[in-house]
């Protein structure tokens, strides 16, 4: 999925932008959803950083971990797939990842695959405006188009409506075993 998609908003406006009315104005938000690529990895280090940082203890800088980044892109860029927003500018403002899981295969069936949806993340000032959601849905997308029978998601409790509002449902079946 590549190009520009309007988020948020509240009516259409000229060549099927979407405008959003915020106090006292009207404003275009208008973001830019793609499949990311080398290219793309000190964005998402940028990103990853910020959205830890306050979880690891020993972080390194942003450009160590770009540079560790870069080196696990190379070998997992088949499995894990990163999508990225960008508003009029090149910045990347938010991310989702997909990793693409083979499953066994069965008699009949033997290109089975699962995905699971990892670190969503928007910039604190660009949140609120649906480009999570935007994330969400074209990684989900992406991953159905190239043959996934599920795509699953973990989340913190706050963003658990966001995942229901895009069709993700709990599910008894689906157990998780916590390390010792």
């Amino acid at each position: 999925m590549r190009g520009w998609a309007p988020v948020g908003g509240e009516c259409q406006g000229r060549a099927g932008e979407r405008e959003q009315r915020t106090p006292r104005l009207w404003q275009t938000r208008l973001v830019r959803i793609g499949q990311a690529n080398a290219e793309d990895v000190a964005g998402l280090a940028r990103l990853l950083w910020l959205d830890t940082r306050n979880e690891e203890p020993a972080q390194p800088s942003v450009d160590a971990f770009a540079a560790e980044l870069a080196k696990w892109w190379d070998a997992h860029q088949d499995s894990h797939l990163a999508f990225v927003a960008r508003l009029r500018r090149p910045e990347i403002v938010g991310m989702a990842w997909v990793a693409l899981v083979p499953r066994v295969p069965r008699p009949g069936a033997t290109g089975r695959l699962s995905a699971d949806i990892q670190s969503v993340f928007v910039m604190p000032d660009q949140r609120g405006q649906g480009i999570g959601s935007a994330l969400v849905q074209a990684a989900s997308e992406h991953a159905t188009h190239l043959g996934s029978l599920r795509v699953t998601v973990s989340s913190g409790r706050r963003a658990v409506p966001l995942y229901e509002r895009l069709g993700f449902e709990s599910s008894r079946q689906l157990l998780q075993r916590r390390p010792h």
